[in-house]
């Protein structure tokens, strides 16, 4: 009798399924060869991937699809990524279940691996993070624990290139491919009343604590303080934490964005520029200017800017990186848990925010593993405030003209953000009349480990190779576009030299720059900027290349950014305060259109959707405003420009959040009344 997936043109469907933290999507990766995101905590995972084995693993003729579920405790789904995986197991009936067991906790994986045994699916299971145990003195008897499982056992280390046990794995998968395995354990009742599930889950327990009795030797004792748990007393402490993780990160942004980046910045402007003098020489006197604009100062000007700060981000990307694989991330997300938990949002929470420092939008997509409706959208509406991968070079552009490259810039953007996420929940929570709602954050940290150079390496090229394909896309057409339309007037008549002001651009921008005069940016041109910031926000530096005929932002006989640059910033037209003023603004108002989307999907409701845009926008203004005004008056002994017609809204928008505030609080006080 032929194999049941050789009936479906010779595709099999290998299911990967484990606990969160188990090391699936890595091991998923090490059999694919794909670069999906990997995190030290549960959520990262949020939707099935797919994957075709790598034909030096599998050794077979036959396609094999590796399909990457996320993290689930059990078959009984609590969070939404675990019915995703239940789901898909029960429906889709996979050919075979890759079961990945984290070896250095197999009394808490083994539970999962009891409900997956009794599906009648062909199950092998991956002895995950061996290295680890061994390190740890822990002895497993794999050969007694697969009799005991009656299924495969395959100790592997997804983190090693070589001898890692993915070759036997897969081997196993395809040998038990179509045979039934006894369950060992089997649930005591087809009931779901919550007596015979308790009943059941017991029972369970027990079983698997059997099981680690007989086949596990563990040298380290539960009672005995580890050195991780030592550093964790420091890093992770409620006082410390936070100066720990300042300086964490203004070390990060010091050597990508002041010592390291510049360097290497240096070398990919010198072939920007030449390219621009190649093609300048190319098209002579014979091409028209316009065309000649056109490509010179809009499209490899303007897109070539962006692209000076590649080198920046990537080293940024690569700290961060080897900080997340070495455990520290996870420890951030247990010490902001402590602000999380009094403002009304969920500790899980901190998991999309984290996961929003590369790119808003899966942060966004993140907070689906969230529980509580209120909490989902609120998080969802407050993610873009962290800084992302594409605010990056916008940071860079502002602490390299106005702040001489000053570390502490990027590092206070990020803490900013933080504050004002913080501050928001507070606002948000007593608007909905849930200010009284606690949450609770159970996360199970990992171990500390020497951070994969490797990895660290693969995921940076990974986000530049998105953020090359979005130079060469959205913002080479942005930056086209914006070329032309501050050429043309109306009548698609060139403008002559000098008459900018004329041009469709202006006349499109000069409005709302009128808007932003008490800012303390009033010029069409900055305006225009901020406005194509939200189809992407690293149109911000292309567009201020391109309006201000800017080729690049890199001093490359100082082999540094512009630093203080009194030609750039008397270009500009901006004092430091009204610099830090508009950096603020494009940072915290609302984020890309692609993020607004993600925004739409995971709300699921326009009023929050609008309401939560509104929120942006009034927050990224009332703060740039503020910091603006008052930072004027600190250093002249006056407000700046316009201060009377910002206060007025700035005055009318906090008013109405604050009768929002008293309304909720209404409410909450009638919901107290009516529970008691």
């Amino acid at each position: 009798m032929s194999p049941r997936w050789a009936m479906k043109e010779s595709r099999m469907n290998i299911a990967l399924t484990g606990n969160p933290n188990s090391g699936k999507t890595t091991l998923f990766n090490a059999l694919t060869g794909k670069n999906e995101h990997v995190g030290n905590w549960a959520g990262v995972t949020i939707d099935q991937k797919e994957g075709k084995v790598k034909k030096s693993i599998s050794k077979s003729t036959d396609e094999l699809t590796v399909i990457d579920l996320p993290g689930a405790y059990s078959m009984s789904p609590f969070t939404s990524e675990e019915s995703i995986t239940s789901d898909f197991v029960l429906q889709k009936k996979p050919d075979v279940i890759i079961n990945i067991v984290d070896s250095t906790n197999l009394s808490r994986s083994l539970f999962f691996t009891s409900q997956l045994l009794e599906l009648k699916i062909p199950v092998v299971i991956a002895l995950n993070k061996s290295d680890l145990s061994k390190k740890k003195g822990t002895v497993i008897d794999v050969p007694l624990l697969s009799r005991l499982l009656s299924s495969p056992v395959i100790e592997t280390t997804s983190t090693k290139a070589n001898d890692n046990g993915l070759e036997e794995l897969v081997s196993n998968a395809l040998t038990v491919l179509g045979s039934t395995q006894a369950a060992p354990f089997k649930g005591m009742s087809e009931s779901n009343n919550r007596q015979s599930v308790e009943a059941d889950n017991k029972a369970r327990y027990n079983f698997v604590k059997e099981i680690i009795k007989k086949v596990e030797i563990r040298n380290t004792k539960s009672h005995t303080q580890t050195n991780q748990d030592r550093v964790d007393r420091i890093i992770a402490n409620k006082w410390l934490g936070i100066p720990i993780f300042a300086a964490v990160m203004w070390g990060v942004f010091s050597i990508s964005q002041t010592l390291l980046g510049p360097l290497l910045a240096d070398i990919l402007v010198g072939w920007i520029d030449g390219l621009y003098g190649l093609i300048e020489g190319l098209m002579g006197n014979e091409v028209s200017p316009f065309l000649k604009s056109l490509f010179l100062d809009g499209i490899i000007g303007g897109v070539g800017a962006v692209l000076g700060f590649l080198p920046l981000i990537m080293i940024l990307f690569f700290l961060l990186a080897l900080l997340e694989d070495c455990g520290y991330m996870a420890r951030v997300a247990v010490v902001m848990d402590r602000f999380f938990k009094h403002v009304g949002l969920s500790g899980k929470s901190i998991i999309p925010m984290v996961i929003g420092t590369g790119c808003a939008i899966p942060g966004i997509m993140a907070t689906r593993t969230i529980k509580n409706e209120r909490q989902r959208r609120t998080t969802a509406m407050l993610t873009p405030f962290m800084p992302c991968g594409a605010k990056l070079p916008v940071i860079a552009l502002f602490a390299g003209v106005f702040f001489n490259d000053a570390a502490w810039v990027g590092t206070t953007m990020y803490f900013m953000g933080i504050g004002i996420i913080i501050l928001g929940a507070m606002i948000i929570v007593r608007i909905t009349g849930e200010k009284n709602a606690r949450s609770y954050f159970i996360m199970e940290l990992p171990e500390y480990r020497v951070p994969s150079l490797k990895r660290a390496t693969v995921s940076m090229f990974a986000r530049a190779k998105a953020f090359i394909i979005k130079a060469g896309t959205i913002i080479l057409l942005c930056n086209a576009v914006v070329q032309i339309m501050q050429t043309f007037n109306w009548q698609f008549q060139m403008i002559p030299e000098g008459a900018a002001s004329t041009s469709i651009l202006a006349s499109i921008s000069s409005p709302f720059a009128f808007l932003l005069i008490p800012l303390g940016f009033g010029a069409w041109q900055l305006a225009a900027a901020a406005i194509t910031g939200f189809i992407a926000k690293e149109n911000v530096v292309g567009t201020l290349a391109v309006v201000y005929s800017i080729t690049n932002f890199i001093d490359t006989e100082e082999l540094a950014l512009i630093s203080g640059s009194a030609d750039i910033a008397g270009i500009m037209g901006l004092t430091s305060v009204a610099a830090l003023s508009y950096l603020l603004f494009n940072l915290f108002t609302p984020p890309c259109f692609a993020a607004i989307g993600a925004m739409n999907a995971e709300m699921e409701d326009n009023k929050w959707l609008w309401s939560g845009i509104g929120f942006q926008f009034g927050m990224g203004y009332v703060v740039a405003f503020l910091t603006y005004q008052i930072g004027t008056l600190l250093t002249t002994g006056s407000f700046g420009l316009g201060f009377i017609y910002g206060l007025i809204p700035t005055v009318l928008l906090i008013g109405y959040l604050i009768f929002l505030m008293r309304r909720g609080d209404q409410k909450a006080e009638l919901k107290l009344k009516k529970s008691a």
